[in-house]
C-alpha cells in the first residue's frame, strides 16, 4: 500500500492546487516581463511580493515547518506532496516561503542553532523579509567529496577568521540575502569527518565579496541566483558557530536528508507538468496524416513517462515515511535512491516533451527549456548521481558482507 498523507495534508494540497491555478501560473508571464524590464535583476519583483502576501493571507505560508518542532507542522510524508505541487512552477516554492536554500537553512537553525542564533535570524526568515545562502562548494576542489573543502575557519581569540573561495552559493546575488551558512575547515589535523565546521556569516561582514553571478545553462535564475563568493579575513564572533567545532558533517547530514525529499518531489512536479504539456501538444498537432498522439513512438513516450513518474513518486514518499519513522541515518539508502531516480526521470520526461513540441520546446514560449535546465542541475546539486550510487552500493554490499542472503 502506498504511503498516504494525513487528511490535514490532503486538505492543504487541495487549497495549494487551487492557489497555484488562480495565482501562480498566471504570474509566470508577469514575472518574466517584470524581470526583463527591471533596472536591477537582483531585487524582489512586485509580482513575487504580491504572491507572498496572498499566500500568507490564504494561510499557505511556511508549509515546510517540521512537526517534530512545531505543533502545527507537517511530517515529511505530509509535506512531500505539497513540494510536488509547488515544484510545478519556478515561482511556486518562494510564493509560500518554501524555497531552497532558505528552508534548509531555517531547519538547520531550528535543529542546531543556539537560542541567540535563532532569535537573531529565524523571525525575519520565517516572515520572508530576508533570504539566506549556504556556502559549501568550492571552485578549486572536487566538492562532491566534502572532505576536500579548503576554506579556513581559524579561531582567533573571541572570533573566527574565515578565508576561502566558494561558488554556486545560491542566493548570494540577491539583495534580500542577509545571512550565509559557511562550511569550512577548523582543524586540518582532526579525523576526516571532524575537520569541518559551519558558521553563520552576515552578508555585510567586511571581507565578504560577491565576485560574480553564475549561470545555469545560460539562465541566471535572477533575482535569487547563484554566485562565486570570496571570503578574505572575514571575522565573526565565536558565538556564530553552529553546534561546535568539527560538527559540520553531522549538520550537513541532518540538513540534507529532508532537503533531498523536497528537491525530489519538486522535480516530480516539474515532470508531471512536462508530461501534461507533451500530451496536450500531441493531441493538437498532426504530422504525416495523423495526430501525434496516434503515433506509436508518442504513445510509448507517454506510457514510459507515466510509469517513471509514478515509480519516482512512490519511492520518494517511501523515503519520506522512513525519515519520519526511523530517522535520516537509517533512511540513507532510500534518500540516496530518490536523489538518483527523480532528476534522471525528470530529465527524460522533459526531453520527450521538448521533442514533441519541436523547436517551440526550446524557446521561451514553453516552460520546458528551463525545466530541463532545472532537472539536469539537480543531478549535481546536493551530491552528484555517482556519490549517491556509491552510497547505495556500499550499503547493499554491507548486508552481504555480514552474511546475509541465500544465493549460491
Amino acid at each position: 500500500m502506498a504511503p498516504s498523507p494525513s487528511p490535514r495534508a490532503q486538505d492543504i494540497a487541495k487549497r495549494l492546487t487551487a492557489f497555484m491555478d488562480e495565482h501562480v501560473y498566471p504570474a509566470e508571464a508577469v514575472f518574466e516581463r517584470q524581470l526583463n524590464e527591471a533596472k536591477d535583476r537582483w531585487k524582489e519583483l512586485p509580482v513575487t511580493a504580491d504572491l507572498k502576501a496572498k499566500a500568507k493571507a490564504a494561510k499557505l505560508w511556511n508549509l515546510w515547518l517540521p512537526k517534530a518542532h512545531f505543533e502545527d507542522g507537517l511530517t515529511n510524508l505530509d509535506y512531500a506532496p505539497l513540494c510536488e505541487i509547488m515544484g510545478r512552477s519556478p515561482l511556486g516554492p518562494e510564493s509560500f516561503n518554501c524555497s531552497a536554500p532558505d528552508t534548509g537553512n531555517m531547519e538547520t537553525l531550528i535543529l542546531y542553532g543556539s537560542e541567540a542564533q535563532k532569535q537573531r535570524w529565524l523571525p525575519a526568515l520565517m516572515d520572508g523579509d530576508i533570504r539566506s545562502c549556504f556556502a559549501m562548494t568550492e571552485p578549486d576542489v572536487a566538492s562532491s567529496d566534502a572532505t576536500n573543502i579548503r576554506t579556513e575557519i581559524r579561531r582567533d581569540g573571541d572570533s573566527y577568521v574565515i578565508n576561502g573561495r566558494k561558488w554556486w552559493t545560491t542566493g548570494a546575488p540577491d539583495k534580500r540575502a542577509k545571512i550565509l551558512i559557511v562550511m569550512g575547515r577548523t582543524d586540518p589535523n582532526a579525523p576526516a569527518h571532524k575537520q569541518q565546521s559551519m558558521v553563520l556569516v552576515p552578508m555585510d561582514t567586511p571581507g565578504v565579496t560577491v565576485v560574480r553571478p553564475l549561470s545555469v545553462f545560460g539562465y541566471d535564475d535572477a533575482p535569487h541566483g547563484h554566485a562565486e563568493v570570496l571570503f578574505e579575513n572575514v571575522r565573526v564572533p565565536v558565538g556564530n558557530i553552529l553546534l561546535g567545532e568539527g560538527r559540520g558533517f553531522e549538520i550537513a547530514q541532518g540538513r540534507l536528508g529532508p532537503g533531498r525529499i523536497h528537491h525530489c518531489m519538486r522535480t516530480i512536479g516539474l515532470a508531471e507538468r512536462a508530461l501534461e504539456t507533451l500530451c496536450q501538444r500531441a493531441l493538437k498537432r498532426t504530422a504525416f496524416g495523423k495526430p501525434l498522439a496516434d503515433q506509436g513512438v508518442t504513445r510509448h513516450w507517454i506510457a514510459e513517462s507515466r510509469i517513471e513518474i509514478d515509480q519516482a513518486r512512490l519511492l520518494t514518499l517511501h523515503a519520506a515515511q522512513m525519515i519520519d519513522e526511523v530517522g535520516t541515518k537509517a533512511a540513507r539508502a532510500e534518500i540516496a535512491m530518490i536523489k538518483v531516480v527523480a532528476p534522471n526521470m525528470a530529465q527524460k520526461v522533459v526531453d520527450r516533451a521538448i521533442q514533441i513540441c519541436g523547436a517551440g520546446g526550446l524557446s521561451q514560449d514553453f516552460h520546458l527549456a528551463y525545466a530541463y535546465a532545472r532537472a539536469r542541475s539537480i543531478r549535481i546539486l546536493d551530491g552528484p548521481d555517482e556519490v549517491h550510487r556509491e552510497t547505495i552500493a556500499k550499503l547493499e554490499l554491507r548486508k552481504h558482507a555480514a552474511g546475509g542472503g541465500n544465493a549460491g
